[in-house]
């Protein structure tokens, strides 16, 4: 089988225009996969406060330096835009095209271009114009109130839930369809406004058809994929470490419970009002072990048993390592690309981009000259147009 090692989406031509968080993120998965992405960065930064050769999510991108504060950098964009296949912009809305770079200006220049729009609220609605962050956008949407224990409060799932779950993905696949149907006979570009609220909402479907079946309580850690069921959740170990625990069908629970060395001493597991118990003595019995002693207990079981890893433990996984998942690249140990393509597999190319140091190969491999005009003055601590300091974050709010 014939591979190439540029990725599927090898010639695809984006413009991303330089945020923090989901934006950064969908850009990032579409160079992964072998888009070549030019970032537009501003002088200044954009606020992320880390060394941008730690901000992975400008791998595999390249970068300009572009003050889209004054007419020299606006036909910077605007050149090119007219070579580009793909916009990804996360301004708060109507702050693009005050600019001079919203969708009317930019589908003028290029009719099939995608341009696509990622937000927290969307562009349009009554929050539409105020600051937000992930977890107010996952909030108001009932995932984050299904997160946690019955007792206690919410638990936050870091910014993985809406900022890439719900928001750069949905661009994703955003992008790609409007780019399938851009590149179809007769066919024309158009805008795609990813809304981080829409995104999360849409992943809560099978549960609102649970909940309109009767088979979901709306409340947290009281069904059967919450936490609510005792063979589904998490339990602490001799050491304070944790084993999560997914025996959802009854096969794999007999497997769970017989290694567990339970088989014998508890209640039925469909008796709902013995769960308490249930709960109890399996949580006594992990804690009779080490993390590490009840992984070998389970290893190659079907138990469905694995124990919980932090960020540094799991790549020497024994199974990621074996696939690859995570690599190392620039010194950086890091998530592969994914998901894998037989024949045109996605590849990291390039190390995290630096703001403005790929200026002349882009003016060249691009063909657009004014890039090579007299740089930005110098970096700027003035906030991007429509936003405090403090709101910088949300180039998806």
């Amino acid at each position: 089988m014939t591979e190439s090692g540029n990725g599927p989406l090898s010639g695809v031509r984006v413009v991303e225009l330089a945020g923090i968080g989901p934006g950064p993120f969908a850009a990032m998965l579409l160079a992964d996969l072998g888009a070549d992405v030019v970032r537009v960065d501003r002088p200044g930064g954009a606020g992320l406060g880390i060394d941008p050769a730690y901000d992975l999510t400008n791998r595999n991108k390249r970068s300009v330096l572009v003050d889209l504060k004054t007419p020299e950098g606006v036909a910077q964009v605007r050149e090119l835009v007219a070579r580009a296949d793909v916009l990804v912009e996360g301004y708060r809305p109507g702050v693009a095209e005050r600019l001079g770079v919203g969708p009317e200006e930019c589908l003028a220049i290029n009719p099939r271009l995608v341009y696509g729009r990622m937000t927290g609220w969307g562009q349009r609605g009554p929050l539409a114009d105020t600051a937000g962050h992930d977890i107010g956008y996952i909030a108001i949407t009932g995932a984050l109130g299904m997160i946690g224990s019955p007792d206690g409060p919410p638990a936050i799932p870091a910014n993985l839930v809406g900022d890439y779950a719900g928001g750069s993905l949905y661009l994703v696949i955003g992008i790609l369809a409007a780019l399938q149907h851009a590149r179809s006979e007769d066919g024309r570009g158009q805008v795609v406004d990813a809304a981080i609220v829409d995104g999360t909402a849409h992943l809560t479907a099978m549960i609102h058809g649970m909940l309109a079946a009767g088979g979901w309580q709306d409340r947290r850690g009281s069904n059967l994929l919450d936490g609510g069921a005792p063979f589904y959740g998490t339990y602490e170990t001799a050491d304070g470490g944790h084993m999560a625990v997914g025996a959802l069908e009854k096969r794999f629970y007999g497997e769970f419970i017989r290694l567990l060395g339970l088989a014998q001493e508890v209640p039925d597991r469909d008796d709902l009002a013995a769960w308490t118990e249930l709960r109890a003595a399996i949580a006594a019995r992990f804690r009779t072990r080490t993390r590490e002693e009840w992984t070998a207990v389970f290893q190659g079981s079907d138990a469905c048993v694995a124990p919980v890893l932090s960020l540094r433990e799991a790549p020497q996984h024994p199974h990621l390592a074996a696939r690859g998942t995570f690599v190392e690249h620039g010194g950086i140990t890091q998530p592969a690309p994914a998901p894998r393509f037989s024949r045109t597999p996605g590849a990291l190319r390039r190390p995290p981009a630096r703001p403005g140091a790929d200026t002349a190969e882009i003016a060249r491999d691009w063909q657009a000259p004014s890039l090579l005009a007299a740089p930005p003055a110098g970096p700027s601590d003035a906030p991007p147009a429509g936003r405090t300091r403090a709101e910088q974050k949300d180039t998806a709010g």
